[in-house]
């Protein structure tokens, strides 16, 4: 199939947006002139500020719970549909009990989802077989069960992970990477869906919002994963894409970072549409650029930053509000000497001040008695320290910890420490 660069690609979906609407369902996913979400200024649009009202101030008490690989839930694979349900229910009714507001749960966890999804399968993580129905809906009990206690719950997407492996055969046999197999690149011993395709972001983008359309959901949000983490001797392999819509763009890294952009641009956009008060956030790798690659920087020497390995622009996410809220996943200790958590956090601050955007931490309450961490991950105040550290800055609206697993068996008492010092009683959701 011939492929138009990206003059013609704007020109044949701006026609497509006229004629279908931007709020259209399915697209014609095998046909970039056809798609709606990606019309003239989908990202552009953004620079305008969001189409919400600020949220009402309130602080954030986040837990992000983790189904990838059973990380948090369900413990195993397998269980009946009621020990899943139990298991569920648990891990609300053990962030109401820390005094925590907002779950962050994690529903589309590898190109599949925790709900009866018309667009992907059910994720294996549920029964141990992918798109066998587990007999319930998860993410619609998740959500009626956290608003009964109290709390928020987000539903959690991940843009373009296919498996934690590069097998397509291992997948069910419906699944859209087998039936679009030119969709797929394998990297790092995992598959993912090529971002430079205007017809995955598309699909993944309606794959991901119908989930907003079923549920009362009260956020939508991404974690870290863009384009993927590097990996040492290896190519993403996107060359034959960036030759069918690079050719307007100085290079490639230029080209994936706008591929980001018009993906977070049209989710919002069609997002706004659907559903105006669901809150948009993204917790991204906590390093923007280190400050010796960029004066705009962090004074950090982290050995990955968003926009140059991830091609991901998360400051210009927040300085032209184009999102709700950001979690940069600040998962240092204080003193770290590649990337300091109050040199960090400091930065994000600094990014986020007046921007209305919600700057909310995230925390690595996963590393607190791990072992093999360093020393001052054996401290039990630790994170509370960070709590008090952040606290000075007036952007700071909360925290997020990860993860759900770690809040319920808190090896060291950390979390027990957070609460003591910072979350006595409770507070009302961020909503």
């Amino acid at each position: 199939m011939r492929r138009m660069g990206r003059r013609g690609f704007v020109a044949g979906a701006a026609g497509a947006a006229a004629a279908l609407g931007l709020g259209g369902g399915t697209s014609a996913y095998g046909d970039p002139g056809a798609l709606a979400h990606e019309g003239p200024g989908a990202a552009g649009e953004m620079r305008k500020g969001p189409q919400r009202a600020p949220r009402g101030g309130a602080e954030f008490r986040g837990m992000w719970l983790c189904s990838v690989a059973n990380r948090d839930w369900p413990s195993t694979p397998g269980l009946t549909a009621d020990r899943q349900r139990a298991e569920l229910i648990r891990h609300l009714d053990t962030a109401a009990a820390h005094n925590l507001n907002t779950v962050v749960f994690q529903v589309r966890p590898t190109a599949d989802a925790l709900w009866p999804s018309p667009y992907e399968p059910w994720a294996q993580y549920l029964t141990g077989v992918q798109g066998r129905d587990p007999g319930w809906d998860p993410l619609g009990t998740a959500v009626t069960e956290a608003h009964a206690r109290g709390l928020e719950l987000h539903a959690w997407f991940n843009p373009y992970r296919v498996a934690n492996h590069t097998d397509p055969g291992r997948l069910v046999s419906t699944h859209p990477a087998r039936l679009h197999p030119d969709w797929v690149v394998p990297y790092g011993g995992k598959l993912y869906y090529n971002p430079g395709l205007p017809e995955v972001r598309a699909f993944v983008q309606d794959a991901m919002l119908d989930a907003v359309r079923r549920y009362d959901v009260d956020g939508f949000h991404w974690d870290d994963y863009f384009y993927p983490y590097p990996v040492a001797g290896q190519s993403f392999d996107d060359d034959e894409a960036y030759g069918w819509y690079g050719g307007d763009y100085p290079d490639k890294a230029s080209w994936r970072r706008a591929n980001t952009d018009l993906l977070v641009g049209g989710t919002v956009q069609q997002l706004r549409q659907i559903k105006p008060d669901v809150a948009f956030g993204i917790s991204p790798f906590a390093v923007w650029r280190n400050l010796d690659t960029d004066p705009l920087g962090s004074d950090t020497r982290a050995g990955v930053q968003t926009y140059d390995d991830l091609y991901a622009d998360t400051r210009k996410w927040v300085r032209e509000r184009w999102i709700d809220y950001v979690v940069p996943q600040v998962y240092w200790h204080l003193g770290n000497a590649a990337a300091d958590y109050e040199t960090v956090v400091a930065w994000w601050d600094g990014v986020a001040r007046g921007t209305g955007v919600g700057l909310y931490v995230g925390e690595a309450l996963y590393r607190a008695g791990d072992p093999a961490q360093p020393t001052a991950w054996q401290e039990p105040k630790e994170l509370s320290w960070h709590l008090s550290v952040a606290g000075r800055y007036p952007a700071v609206g909360g925290h997020c910890f990860f993860a759900a697993k770690d809040v319920a068996t808190d090896r060291i008492g950390a979390m027990a420490t957070v609460v003591a010092d910072h979350y006595p009683t409770r507070v009302r959701t961020p909503r």
